[in-house]
């Protein structure tokens, strides 16, 4: 039962997004269905064969072998860690670390050669212009605002219709920088997975919904990824970049988690139900949609509202606390859903990305701010629904 509710889930998905296109004579379906099938195909691959199931804990234990170095310079600063459980010292310092790898990676030529191939790849089969496959690539590794400044010389070019899929494929992804902080709150196994399906899911909904000519395209210029002169200003702006993040991150949690556990207070105190409770109520028909076994979709809901109200982080906290008492498929299904930042204040980080590079490109984006926050959150859902179909 809960297969078909998430094959249903799926394509009303799908068929919601064709509702909101503005030009559905344009929609590719060639191009969809091939994404939609790359999609099944990783998901299948990486949950239910062997082969595939040794390679993703192979990348699993690797990561954290990164990490255990990492932790090794942490150490070295804060002293013995390992009898302490302290949030910003165990998981958000692994985001400097991660992160001065990445400014190597990129200074080396190795992620921006790598990005820019893959993105021709992924334009190459689907029929989508390089930009926006080369921003959906590049989000998955540096995040949304790196991802959009790399082509920050497209930006002033692009239709509403291709701002508007650029945008919403980078608010899909997520940073790699912070995946070994995501890796030590849910399931790696699931942070990994989700990764590549949501570039897919985010050009497969954003392009029905804003639909793209094929003849409108640009070249990849990889040198605007690259703006340092040596490798040891790369590591050094790099690893500044990460302490930044990890002190950006640590102080949004201190707000939210102490909003919302205000906030809570405060509808318990009034109405006998708390914030988050509403939440999982509302977004409970979502998490059925998607496959979540019924006596656990007011739990994901309540998990799932709090990432789009908040972020995703704070929504891992409260999950994790939860995962011991789930289902394994909630939590492959929940935990997949998680890994996008599509939530309001991400909306805000990017009109200023946008603003920064092209005043008016980011009026535009202005005005289609909360669609693209809308699409964006259907993309997490179908990522999601795909990896619950396996497991």
């Amino acid at each position: 039962m809960g297969l078909l509710t998430a094959i249903a889930g799926i394509v009303l998905l799908i068929g919601i997004a064709y509702m909101m296109s503005n030009d559905k004579k344009r929609v590719n379906f060639k191009g969809i269905g091939v994404m939609m099938i790359i999609q099944l195909g990783l998901a299948f691959f990486m949950l239910n064969t062997s082969i595939g199931q040794q390679a993703l804990q192979a990348v699993v234990n690797g990561v954290n072998k990164v990490l255990s170095f990492g932790k090794e310079g942490t150490a070295f600063v804060f002293g013995d860690i390992g009898g302490t459980d302290a949030f910003f010292i165990n998981v958000l310092m692994a985001i400097i670390f991660v992160t001065s790898l990445l400014g190597i990676l990129t200074y080396t030529r190795i992620l921006p050669l790598a990005i820019k191939y893959i993105g021709g790849f992924v334009a190459k089969i689907t029929g989508l212009p390089k930009v926006e496959s080369f921003v959906a690539v590049n989000s998955m590794v540096f995040g949304d605002t790196t991802a959009i400044l790399s082509v920050k010389s497209q930006i002033p070019k692009l239709s509403a219709n291709r701002l508007f899929v650029v945008t919403t494929s980078s608010l899909v992804a997520v940073s790699c920088s912070i995946l070994g902080a995501y890796m030590q709150m849910i399931p790696a196994e699931f942070v990994l997975v989700a990764l590549p399906i949501n570039i897919f899911s985010g050009l497969i909904l954003s392009s029905i919904v804003c639909p793209v000519p094929e003849e409108e395209d640009e070249d990849i210029d990889i040198k605007e990824m690259i703006p340092e002169k040596s490798i040891f200003e790369a590591i050094g702006n790099w690893t500044l970049l990460g302490g930044r993040t990890a002190l950006i991150v640590g102080a949004m949690l201190i707000t939210y988690v102490a909003l919302l556990a205000m906030i809570n207070a405060g509808f318990d105190a009034v109405i006998g139900v708390t914030f988050t409770e509403i939440l999982g109520y509302i977004f409970a028909p979502v998490a059925f949609m998607m496959g979540i076994p019924a006596s656990e979709i007011v739990q994901a809901g309540s998990v799932m509202g709090t990432k789009l109200a908040a972020n995703e982080f704070v929504a891992m906290l409260g999950f994790a606390e939860m995962i011991p008492d789930l289902s394994p498929k909630t939590v492959g299904i929940v935990s997949a859903f998680l890994i996008s930042f599509a939530n309001f204040s991400s909306i805000g980080i990017i009109l200023g990305t946008v603003q920064a590079i092209n005043g008016e490109k980011a009026s535009m984006f202005a005005k289609m701010g909360l669609k693209v926050l809308l699409v964006a959150t259907m993309g997490s859902v179908l990522t999601g629904s795909i990896v619950g179909l396996f497991l």
